[in-house]
């Protein structure tokens, strides 16, 4: 396995060894999943769009497994607000969207906004990419195993509100789950845990994990959390 402080000049490698067992039926999502099983938006096929990259760690901690997340600070342009995975377009020196550039910049990104350090992070899969539309990204997640946790938290309030971890066992809760409407009419699945209302694109991917890895319990899909018009 190769730590990513060690890949600095070279590739950021992709490794399953010596994953917790409980991680197996995330690994088998990673190797199996189609992207229109994780959301109907899908990258333009004329290949419009910035390329991007979220990280979406897992952890154990002391209520076990659970995921590294973020709140966006208010002020900023796009997203404001919302909880989501550390993460952001890919810049040059983060090298080749088709290779190992998303990698890179997902332990860039959650290093930039969290403090993580990133040679504890063991990478083992990409989902497909997928897109947002509201914000043009072309988004690839990242998924990693939090193998050696560092402290993280606030690195620029101009860009990030809080970072937190969530126990997947609250995120599996049903009395955690609901249904966001937008204005627009739009629903799609959302999670009330740790003060914050998670939703949107970050949302739909832990659904889709908790849905193809088995962890998904029977919820009340009719109780509905409404959005402001301006999320």
């Amino acid at each position: 396995m190769t730590r990513a402080s060690e890949t600095q000049d070279g590739p950021v490698m992709l490794s399953k060894d010596g994953l917790p067992d409980w991680l197996d039926p995330v690994v088998r999502v990673v190797e199996t999943v189609e992207p229109v099983q994780l959301s109907r938006f899908l990258p333009p096929k004329d290949g419009a769009g910035r390329q991007s990259a979220v990280l979406i760690l897992f952890g154990e901690g002391a209520c076990g497994p659970e995921l590294l997340l973020m709140e966006r600070a208010s002020s900023l342009r796009s997203h404001a607000g919302q909880p989501s995975f550390p993460g952001g377009a890919l810049d040059p020196e983060d090298g080749d969207p088709q290779g190992d550039g998303p990698l890179r910049a997902a332990l860039r990104e959650a290093e930039e906004e969290t403090g993580l350090d990133p040679s504890g992070v063991q990478l083992f899969g990409v989902l497909p990419k997928l897109y947002i539309p509201v914000s043009g990204f072309v988004v690839s997640p990242v998924l990693g195993w939090w193998r050696e946790p560092s402290p993280v938290d606030v690195v620029d309030p101009n860009e990030t509100a809080r970072v937190f971890t969530v126990p997947v066992a609250d995120l599996t809760n049903p009395d955690n789950r609901a249904t966001t409407v937008h204005p627009s009419g739009h629903r799609g699945p959302a999670f009330l845990v740790e003060s914050a209302l998670v939703w949107g694109f970050t949302a739909g991917i832990i659904d889709r994990l908790l849905h193809f890895s088995g962890w998904e319990r029977p919820w009340d899909r009719g109780k509905q959390v409404p959005l402001d018009w301006r999320s």
